[in-house]
């Protein structure tokens, strides 16, 4: 139900002045402190260009600004050389500017406990979306563990739908899917893996790796939850 109401609500969105209050919106269905939405490069540049979308203190956004964290901030270069999502515990702290980063970030109200999610897009595109929470880490690990699969679907839908509304990004056009393929998304969207996919639909896992690959293609999608965001903003999954 969170997953379909948060869909809804970026779907609804047509406007960047909207992105804010959507991300609040956001924090509160799933029960974490502060959201934010950071471009890290568009289709035209191969180089950092970021925007940003967040709902993080004033005051932070102006010291990481001022002090351009961008070129420090460890959850930016896992966003690049990754895809899977990141938990901030498991980001390497031993450099001190590492770790004092994540101390000043505390200081105004940010974390200690996070996810990050890489977004990559089929133009180039490089993207995170991060979410930070106040709980403990045993409360957080099991507030993780009910909200991972939602907010990864949610990062790429997010990144489909600013780049849109901020003009960034090109016109999305895909070929129809199958009934499997879809299937197949829709089922990876709910948060089976492989294995249950292939129960629920009694088919082999080989055919449900094949089936996505297929949907991806189709969609122009690098990732299966990539292809799970594009096939819902086109309308051709139903979530």
């Amino acid at each position: 139900m969170r997953l379909h109401l948060s869909l809804e609500d970026i779907r609804d969105t047509k406007h960047r002045g909207e992105i804010e209050s959507l991300l609040r919106v956001t924090c509160a269905r799933y029960d974490v402190s502060h959201a934010t939405f950071l471009a890290l490069r568009s289709k035209s540049s191969s180089k950092h260009d970021p925007f940003y979308f967040t709902t993080y203190p004033k005051a932070w956004v102006d010291t990481y600004v001022a002090r351009n964290f961008f070129e420090l901030d460890p959850l930016i270069a896992v966003s690049l050389a990754g895809l899977l999502p990141v938990d901030w515990e498991s980001v390497d702290r031993t450099d001190r500017k590492v770790s004092l980063f994540f101390e000043e970030a505390l200081s105004h109200g940010i974390g200690p406990n996070g996810l990050t999610f890489p977004i990559r897009g089929p133009y180039g595109e490089r993207a995170f979306f991060s979410v930070s929470s106040h709980l403990t880490q045993p409360d957080w690990a099991d507030l993780r563990a009910l909200i991972i699969n939602d907010l990864h679907v949610l990062s790429y839908y997010l990144h489909e739908t600013i780049l849109g509304v901020t003009g960034l990004r090109p016109v999305v056009r895909s070929k129809a899917l199958s009934r499997r393929e879809k299937q197949c998304l829709e089922l990876l969207a709910a948060g089976q893996i492989h294995k249950q996919i292939a129960a629920s639909l009694e088919i082999s896992e080989s055919s449900v790796r094949l089936y996505l690959r297929t949907a991806r293609h189709k969609l122009g999608a690098l990732t299966s939850h990539h292809a799970v965001a594009r096939a819902t903003i086109l309308d051709l999954i139903n979530i």
